[in-house]
C-alpha cells in the first residue's frame, strides 16, 4: 500500500485489497446518496446501513484500482468499517 496516496488495504476473500479515497470516489458517492455538499455525504455516513456501506466500499475499491464488486465479497464487518474509516482519515487529511 501506498501511504502517501492514503491507500488501505483490506483483506477480502483472503488476498488483500486496496482502498483509496479519490476525488472520483467521493464524487461517486455525493451522487449515489444525493448529496451536493460534503457536509450532507458526511451526515449521511454518520447514520449510514450496511447497503450504504457496501456502496461505500466499492467506490473506495474503485478509487483503488480494484474491481467494485469485491465490496460484496468475504470482508469481516469490523476490519470493513475500519478500513473506511482509515481511507476516509487519510483521504481527507484528518
Amino acid at each position: 500500500m501506498n501511504g502517501a496516496r492514503g491507500e488501505v488495504g483490506l483483506m477480502i476473500g483472503g488476498t488483500e485489497r486496496r482502498l483509496c479515497l479519490t476525488l472520483g470516489a467521493l464524487a461517486e458517492l455525493e451522487a449515489a446518496f444525493g448529496c451536493s455538499r460534503i457536509s450532507e455525504l458526511e451526515a449521511r455516513l454518520r447514520a449510514s446501513s450496511a447497503a450504504d456501506m457496501q456502496v461505500v466500499l466499492a467506490a473506495l475499491l474503485r478509487g483503488g484500482g480494484e474491481a467494485a464488486e469485491l465490496a460484496r465479497g468475504d470482508a469481516a464487518p469490523g476490519a470493513a468499517a475500519a478500513a473506511i474509516a482509515e481511507a476516509f482519515r487519510r483521504g481527507l487529511g484528518a
